[in-house]
């Protein structure tokens, strides 16, 4: 018999995985074990337990016993969430960064006031949460009180996080509640021109989605095996980064999935880049990529490459490579499958990196051609942190990794080749940002060991 501390699952889409964590006398990594989620079975807890007896029989025990279980989810099509903002490029912008660095999986967005196509699309949706901003503090407030009344009259029962101008707080309040809808008011994530306020908006978004997950299908019973913390799986791995940035500073850790690829940065702005960025970018961003994956979306990324590239990086004929394509696994073994599996994902870092990162831009006005830089400013991390399957797994994920300064055309604010690269080894980054909630210390110090650092 075994006595664990701590379970944390991870109940994916198509995976959950659970990590066992002991304590005493000093942090440890037990071990790991997974099956396949069961949220069409009508109960998630079936796939919990099914990873557990997996991870007995790694262990070689007969029975197992935990102090405690805690989880992080994607599960039930994850958190879903719809943004409705002012201007885009304002009020918008920040609250759409303040759902995805909280770990939303976001539907739809909209500026200014929202039309009949807007309300149908949102009814489509059925959103887990809606998120309504507008206005900075003290600035234009009808939008979001028009935005508000229409969304009354949707046939949904999500609950609302109100995140913009102070001046109409108790107005949302009250037409809210007169509709029996639940709502909860958070600091304007704009509240000024140039200021970003997105920290208690992701915070809140994380309490309701923890209260709401439950009532997910499949997420029923989930109270009846899971006693702490449930987290947005995402969220918990920007989580884990924002804990080691405290640590060791500037990073900027990526997650190559089998459909997405999620890259959070947790960085200051370099000061030469201060001087000449024309909008504020978010300390902790977070990115997800829909069409970079190395198995549900490798599709897309073969198409992105193109045939010709992959038969010449794999030195196939066109019939090889369409077997390739054909035979590909989510868990490659085979030596080209292996070889093909890391051309995706070199691909999916490399963009998705391009991506979240900001760029120089070229002005020109009546002083001539004036240098600008736009988005996020990622030349002083100081760490690449490869975590997820791909990046985790692969034989050559530091090459691929290296590949993100080496692809810089000489226009983009990408970390340099001074950044130190380090993979999250145990595959156990989300699982510890959910255990910081109320473990910090022994998180950090496991995260640590993970990615070779103690």
């Amino acid at each position: 018999m075994a006595k664990i501390n701590l379970l944390v699952a991870e109940i994916g889409s198509t995976t959950t995985v659970v990590n066992a964590f002991n304590f005493d006398p000093s942090p440890r990594f037990i071990g790991q074990g997974q099956a396949f989620t069961s949220v069409e079975e009508g109960d998630v807890n079936v796939g919990i337990q099914e990873a557990i007896n997996d991870m007995k029989k790694s262990l070689e025990i007969d029975t197992l016993e935990y102090d405690k279980l805690i989880a992080t989810s994607s599960a039930a099509g994850g958190l879903k969430m719809t943004v409705h903002g002012l201007v885009y490029d304002m009020t918008v912008k920040a609250a759409k960064e303040a759902a995805l660095g909280a770990g939303a999986n976001i539907k739809f967005i909209t500026a200014g006031k929202l039309r009949r196509t807007d309300l149908k699309k949102i009814e489509e949706i059925n959103p887990n949460i809606i998120l309504l901003a507008g206005g900075i503090d003290y600035g234009e407030r009808d939008t979001a009180i028009e935005n508000a009344e229409k969304i009354v009259g949707l046939n949904i029962k999500a609950p609302v996080i109100y995140a913009g101008n102070i001046e109409n707080d108790e107005e949302i309040r009250l037409i809210f509640d007169e509709a029996g809808m639940e709502v909860y008011i958070v600091e304007n994530v704009y509240p000024q021109i140039d200021t970003l306020n997105i920290e208690p908006t992701r915070k809140v978004i994380q309490e309701v989605f923890e209260r709401h997950i439950i009532h997910a299908p499949g997420m029923e019973k989930v109270r009846d095996m899971v006693q702490g913390s449930i987290m947005p799986t995402p969220g918990a791995v920007m989580q884990a980064s924002k804990l080691l940035y405290e640590e060791i500073g500037d990073l900027v850790t990526i997650d190559v999935g089998g459909a997405t690829t999620d890259v959070h940065s947790v960085c200051e702005v370099s000061e030469e880049i201060q001087r000449i960025l024309i909008a504020p970018e978010p300390f902790a961003k977070r990115s997800v990529e829909g069409d970079l994956g190395c198995y549900v979306s490798m599709q897309n990324v073969v198409e992105f490459i193109g045939k010709e590239e992959l038969m010449k990086k794999l030195n196939v004929d066109e019939k090889e490579i369409d077997e390739v394509i054909q035979d590909h696994n989510p868990i490659p073994s085979t030596e080209i499958d292996i070889a093909f599996s890391e051309i995706l994902a070199e691909y999916a870092t490399v963009t998705a990196v391009k991506r979240h990162a900001g760029k120089y831009r070229d002005m020109y006005g009546g002083e001539g051609k004036k240098t600008l830089a736009q988005g996020k400013d990622l030349t002083p991390v100081k760490y690449i942190i490869g975590t997820g399957g791909a990046l985790t797994r692969l034989p050559h994920r530091i090459d691929i990794m290296k590949k993100i300064a080496l692809s810089n055309s000489g226009h983009e604010l990408l970390p340099t080749k001074e950044a130190n690269i380090i993979v999250d080894n145990d595959y156990i980054m989300a699982s510890l940002g959910v255990m910081s909630l109320e473990h910090p210390e022994e998180a950090l110090f496991l995260l640590k060991s993970s990615l070779g650092l103690q």
